[in-house]
């Protein structure tokens, strides 16, 4: 599986696929349903995950806004100024039957405005 990891300032884990699959294996395997997901709004790209623990459920809004800058970096969109970044909790994220891998869909969404951008890379995630 291929990911990448990524720490937010705040000490947040962000898991990053690189492929379809990983994209499946990260949302659907790796991810808890309190963590938060996020993808780049309308166009191709990585799914992104920004892990919160059971004790510490939310996040803080540095750390989502700096997520949703790795999502939107590891898309099409890389150069595309400010990107809407699509954002819900992993529990609100669905494949549906028959789907090609990395196709989902979602709801209570919230949707940031954002420069894509990387946070120092933490390497490869196992």
């Amino acid at each position: 599986m291929k990911l990448k990891r990524f720490f937010t300032p705040a000490g947040l884990e962000a898991l990053v696929g690189q492929d379809d699959e990983s994209n499946d294996r990260l949302t659907f395997g790796l991810a808890r349903p309190n963590d938060y997901w996020f993808h780049v709004h309308g166009f191709p790209g990585s799914h992104v995950v920004l892990r919160v623990s059971e004790e510490r459920t939310e996040a803080d809004r540095e750390s989502l806004r700096q997520a949703a800058a790795l999502a939107a970096w590891f898309s099409r969109m890389r150069q595309g100024g400010l990107v809407a970044v699509s954002c819900c909790r992993v529990r609100d994220v669905r494949k549906p039957p028959g789907a090609k891998p990395g196709t989902v869909t979602i709801r209570n969404e919230k949707k940031l405005t954002v420069r894509p951008a990387l946070l120092p890379d933490a390497g490869e995630a196992e």
